[in-house]
């Protein structure tokens, strides 16, 4: 069987320089070069690039896009002031809203100014069974609903067979007259405005007798205005007001805590 010395005394010349060095520390290069340890050079990595495979062209969980829904926002503690008036001023810091917007109110705590909690949520209930298609809704009590605005009535897919089963299908309605408790002019399945937007319209449907009602204000926002460092002036709003169909009968701030401003109809 062949053997090899140890080497350990003997000299070998690089490939690289054409020097001598001792044996025992000479190394093989991946090119089969045989060169001193101080001469190795490694392989480059661009010569053996790592494999790749094709750009994934789709997402695994694709969602298509959407426009988001507005969602009730908190306001200030206390935020109402009511004067010996019909205008009531809510304060939300940064609120962004724009004049005309539709607002309803959830979550109103205590009366203000002789103006009762129900009549800033404006909530009731439907008087009379209507269809997908009539323009006049009766309301059980809607003494203090604006005579031109915006509803929502309550309502759940209850349809065994319907693929929106037990979904909230509540509809708003827009509505340009108001007689002691009935609604005229009724514009049905529709969408209020806010935040100076007007989302998504909602479906026209059935609604029975006693189902909940919501109603809404009009709002105007109250801009202020800044000097900022830079000696530009900056508006900004913290504040809005509604009127009231009846007068508030003093001047007086309260609401209580985590009280909402939202849109007519939360949906989900």
């Amino acid at each position: 069987m062949t053997t090899f010395a140890s080497g350990k005394h003997a000299l070998a010349i690089s490939d690289r320089s054409g020097l001598a060095f001792p044996y025992l520390e000479m190394v093989r290069e991946w090119n089969g070069a045989w060169v001193h340890t101080s001469e190795y050079e490694p392989k480059q990595p661009q010569l053996q690039p790592k494999p790749t495979s094709a750009d994934p062209q789709a997402l695994q969980r694709a969602r298509p896009t959407r426009v988001a829904l507005p969602t009730p926002a908190s306001l200030n503690d206390n935020p109402f002031l009511t004067e010996v008036g019909t205008t009531v001023t809510v304060t939300q810091t940064g609120h962004g809203r724009s004049t005309g917007d539709a607002v309803r109110f959830y979550q109103v705590k205590t009366p203000i100014g002789g103006v009762a909690v129900s009549t800033f949520e404006l909530n009731t209930t439907l008087a009379t069974t209507i269809t997908a298609t009539d323009t006049s809704i009766v309301l059980t009590d809607g003494s203090e609903f604006p005579s031109t605005g915006y509803i929502v009535i309550e309502s759940t897919d209850t349809d065994t067979s319907s693929l929106a089963y037990g979904r909230i299908t509540s509809e708003t309605i827009q509505y340009t007259g108001r007689s002691t408790h009935t609604l005229t002019g009724c514009t049905r399945g529709t969408a209020a405005p806010s935040y100076g937007k007007t989302p998504v319209s909602t479906t026209a449907v059935a609604h029975t007798a006693g189902v909940k009602i919501y109603g809404s204000y009009s709002i105007t926002k109250i801009d202020e205005t800044r000097v900022d460092d830079a000696g530009t002036t900056v508006t900004f709003s913290n504040s809005f007001s509604f009127t009231l169909v009846n007068a508030a009968t003093s001047i007086a701030t309260g609401g209580g805590f985590f009280v909402f401003g939202g849109p007519v109809n939360d949906r989900p």
